[in-house]
Order: C-alpha cells, then sequence, then structure tokens
C-alpha cells in the first residue's frame, strides 16, 4: 500500500466511526514524523464561539492515534492500536479551525515500538499532540500513551 492509500484508508476509518464522522476530521498532512488534522471550528464550536473543550482533546487523541497505527502499518505490522491513558493542559480558547499534530515524545524511539511489538506482540509508546493557535502558540497540548497489540494471525 502506498503511503497516499494508507493516508486515504486512515481518513475513511475516521469517516467510518459515527462519532468522528459527524467531527469532519480530514488529514493535513504526514511527514513520517508528525501526523496532522484540520477540524472545522463549525463543527466544533462551544456557546462561548471558540472550540469546545472535548472537540480539542478528541482532535488530538485522533491524531496521535493515526500517528501510531501508521507507523505500525509502514513496520509490516498488524496490530490494533489503543489510548491508555493521556493529560491534557488547556492554555487558551481557540477561534478558528482545529489544527492538531500528534509526534512522537523527544524520549521515544519508533524502532524499538516497532520491535518490541514484533518480539512480544504488544508494545507501547509515548505521544505529544497540540492545537496551535493561528499566531502558532500552543492553544491545547496532550501527553498520552497508546499500546499496539499485534492481531493473531490466522491459520488457514
Amino acid at each position: 500500500m502506498t503511503l497516499d492509500d494508507s493516508l486515504r484508508a486512515l481518513e475513511a476509518y475516521y469517516g467510518s466511526m459515527p462519532p468522528v464522522a459527524v467531527m469532519d476530521v480530514s488529514v493535513a498532512g504526514y511527514d513520517g514524523d508528525s501526523l496532522r488534522l484540520h477540524a472545522p471550528l463549525s463543527s466544533h464550536v462551544n456557546d462561548k464561539g471558540s472550540a469546545f473543550g472535548g472537540s480539542l482533546v478528541s482532535v488530538m487523541t485522533l491524531a496521535a492515534w493515526g500517528l501510531v497505527t501508521l507507523r505500525v502499518e509502514q513496520a509490516g505490522l498488524d496490530a490494533e492500536v489503543y489510548v491508555a491513558d493521556s493529560t491534557v493542559r488547556y492554555r487558551a480558547p481557540l477561534l478558528a479551525d482545529l489544527q492538531a499534530e500528534a509526534t512522537l515524545d523527544a524520549a521515544g524511539d519508533w524502532s524499538t515500538f516497532a520491535r518490541t511489538l514484533r518480539e512480544r506482540g504488544r508494545a507501547r509508546v509515548a505521544l505529544t499532540a497540540r492545537i496551535a493557535l493561528p499566531d502558532g502558540s500552543t492553544a491545547t497540548e496532550m501527553q498520552a500513551r497508546y499500546v499496539a497489540i499485534r492481531r493473531p494471525t490466522a491459520n488457514v
């Protein structure tokens, strides 16, 4: 599968989940190190005219989940990816579209993650996600751990 096919499949997968489909999330970019998602403010506006806090954390969670999912696929592995835990900090109200970016935590290593998943059937990895304000500063940030569990192979 090509990278473009993987990104289209990821976007289709997001759209297949009813709560995510109404969020109008789209893939804004992927460079191997970070996954960026976009969601229009109009689908996430609260009573104050800013982005709803639950939407902010949801889009960051989806960005980080998508990044791990892409890296598992690129490593040639077949695994389910789950969020294990996360901590979120809301720094400023967002009055614009949601632009989330997820990256590997500074202490993380994708090759160790893939090797552990291959050898043990499960692995975890820490990620950072953030949603930027239009000026580039941070509206919301999240530290999270994700777990990948290899799917059992079918004996045919």
